[in-house]
């Protein structure tokens, strides 16, 4: 793990600006942070998933004493949010790591993890995100580490691509669009570049005419699916869900930010089964009307937050 404090910046051309999501309602969650930490000191946030350091650079701003340990594996979000967090010179350090391979030095105050693909990483032809952008089958949050999705497609079976595309996209259709990914392969090899429209195009055609004048691309769950897969993502919250509470001394709290119900679910559930923990919030925190209506992404968003009992 590399870890760095944030600097100011030195003349950067990051293009990554992100609109954090429910940032009114996560400073109402961490509004209650102590004045000292347990053994006199500051009082310490982890922000697992740092983006673009938007959620950390309000949190700092409204709590002047609060040090922030920022985590992300993607080197272009810690370039940008070192720009971002340098008005908190000495008070942030981030690190490149997964947050599923973090261990704190210590019990922390608050832990906070926003689960979602950032804009700049969607928006970005070249990281392979989106179908509505021609950019290669990458889709690696770590886009230095890993196989990306075109080899992840090559390397399944069929009825194993198939299972997984029901798995984590929900997709009914799932075995029709396994049968024709597969036929029209291989996806991942470099001397025979494939794109992600290439990839939706295809998805779609294996839906009915109608499915494809709707509201939803029909490419959206197996995108979903794909992405998933290449970055392990509900095995690192299972990690996180699991070893978050540890990191929290009595009366943390741990919010998450979920924007699909397979995360949703199981962060819910293990707020209920965790004896570490109490809940919050009952419900999960939605967007409101004005937010969903300036940010569209959010519309999906869901925040649950929990306590670390004594």
């Amino acid at each position: 793990m590399e870890s760095t404090p944030a600097v100011s910046p030195v003349g950067s051309d990051h293009a990554f600006a992100h609109q954090p999501v429910l940032a009114a309602e996560v400073l109402e969650a961490f509004a209650d942070l102590p004045e000292h930490a347990v053994g006199g000191g500051p009082p310490r946030l982890i922000d697992c998933t740092l983006g673009g350091g938007g959620h950390s650079a309000l949190l700092l701003s409204a709590h002047p004493g609060l040090e922030l340990i920022g985590l992300d594996q993607d080197p272009t979000a810690r370039a940008a949010a070192n720009e971002v967090l340098a008005p908190f010179p000495g008070r942030a350090t981030i690190i490149a790591t997964n947050f599923a391979d973090y261990v704190p030095d210590g019990p922390v105050d608050g832990v906070l993890a926003d689960l979602g693909v950032s804009s700049p990483q969607l928006d970005v032809a070249a990281r392979g995100f989106s179908f509505r952008l021609a950019g290669p089958l990458d889709m690696r949050m770590n886009p230095g580490a890993g196989e990306t999705a075109g080899e992840l497609i090559d390397r399944l079976e069929e009825s194993e691509l198939a299972d997984l595309i029901y798995a984590y996209g929900e997709e009914r259709l799932s075995r029709r669009i396994a049968r024709k990914v597969k036929q029209e392969g291989p996806w991942g090899d470099a001397g025979r570049p494939r794109d992600t429209s290439e990839l939706a195009y295809l998805v779609a055609g294996c839906h009915p005419p109608a499915a494809r004048r709707g509201r939803i691309h029909p490419a959206t769950r197996t995108f979903q699916a794909l992405r998933i897969a290449v970055n392990r993502e509900l095995e690192v919250l299972e990690r996180l869900l699991q070893q978050a509470p540890d990191w929290l001394a009595p009366g943390g709290v741990l919010a998450i930010i979920s924007f699909h119900s397979l995360e949703d679910r199981r962060v819910k559930q293990a707020f209920l089964a965790d004896e570490r923990l109490e809940r919050i919030s009952r419900r999960a925190i939605k967007a409101g009307e004005a937010e969903q209506e300036a940010n569209p992404r959010s519309r999906s968003a869901r925040l649950r937050l929990a306590r670390r009992v004594a």
